[in-house]
């Protein structure tokens, strides 16, 4: 508990400075020269913003690559724990009112807010990430994280040692539930003798399962004492408590999400024990998005980033796949092919 104690009161300390930053709408990082004609980029971050190390840095690499590219000026705001709607909503508007164009939207908490705001500003485009509005200026960014969690599913069942593996997710939502169907299939499709334990750590309305390291400790550790040898946590800042968990049981695996978690510099220390991780490549949807209105042809609709076209895949940090990556392009083709497909609910 110790261990994960000092973690929680890092993510406590990192929260706080960005709700310093971002309390009165100020940007966390925003470029202050405006020439004229130059391309203005809004990002509204989930909750955690730039430096979570996982799904809102992915999105920031997206807008730090068209920034840099397009000689762009920038400005990100960040949500806050235990804000209102009428919240998020501001935050879009004032972008949207600031002359930015795109404004994107990190998470699918945004959804209300986007499909509230966006008509509001017919000519300003709009991106949602993770979750699909019909407004007719919004580019929906969606992926098929059931694809990617079934390839980590194959990679379980083959790692396991007695078949016996856990997924722990955030919270009990759609969204997260579809890596826990894919995962769930993956693991089963290879070895149906396999079981696989299932936990969110929140639901409904309590995102809290997203945010604590101690809660998704707590459930690894219960996976460990049944039996588990592999656990897969999709639960944002409550997976570092998992991974944490899992490398104090000898033998045991851990597997990543979002982003490529053996490189998170906080968990560093146990990269030896995180088999891989399932990663989105929220930066390509950012930038392609961003790219279409700089060209003048602005992306509106779903767009779906699958598997197929490198919007989910495995992360090979360590080597750990190595002896079984046969296997798992095996089950890529299948699944691009059609052969395969990934169910989204369990």
């Amino acid at each position: 508990m110790r261990r994960v104690s000092k973690i929680t009161a890092a993510c406590a300390v990192t929260a706080a400075l960005a709700l310093t930053a971002t309390a009165c709408g100020e940007s966390s990082d925003e470029s202050t020269s405006s020439e004229k004609g130059q391309m203005k980029i809004g990002m509204a971050y989930d909750v955690g913003g730039r430096g979570d190390n996982s799904f809102n840095d992915s999105a920031a690499r997206g807008l730090d690559k068209a920034k840099a590219e397009f000689k762009a000026q920038t400005k990100e705001l960040t949500a806050k724990n235990g804000e209102t709607p009428a919240d998020r909503e501001q935050r879009l508007q004032s972008l949207a009112e600031g002359g930015y164009n795109p404004v994107i939207a990190i998470g699918f908490a945004y959804k209300d807010a986007v499909d509230k705001i966006a008509p509001k500003y017919p000519k300003v485009n709009f991106g949602l990430v993770d979750s699909v509005s019909d407004a007719k200026n919004v580019a929906s960014i969606v992926f098929t994280e059931e694809q990617g969690s079934y390839l980590a599913g194959v990679a379980a069942a083959l790692k396991s040692k007695d078949g016996q593996v856990g997924f722990i997710g955030g919270v009990d939502l759609p969204l997260i539930k579809k890596f826990a169907a894919g995962f769930q299939q993956g693991v089963l499709d290879t070895n149906p003798k396999a079981k696989v334990q299932i936990q969110y750590l929140s639901t409904g309305s309590d995102l809290s399962g997203f945010g604590s390291p101690d809660k998704g400790e707590a459930a690894a550790k219960g996976m460990l004492d049944k039996g588990a040898d592999v656990i897969f946590a999709a639960a944002g800042g409550s997976g570092a408590g998992s991974i944490e968990a899992v490398a104090g049981q000898k033998g045991a695996w851990s597997i990543g999400v979002d982003s490529d978690q053996a490189l998170d510099p906080a968990l560093a220390k146990y990269k030896d024990t995180i088999l891989t991780s399932v990663v989105k490549n929220v930066d390509a949807g950012v930038y392609d998005l961003i790219k279409s209105v700089k060209d003048g042809k602005p992306l509106t609709g779903v767009q779906t980033y699958s598997l197929a076209k490198g919007g989910v895949s495995l992360t090979t940090t360590g080597d750990h796949l190595t002896d079984i990556q046969a296997k798992l392009d095996e089950a890529k083709k299948k699944i691009v092919d059609g052969t395969i497909t990934v169910k989204t609910t369990t």
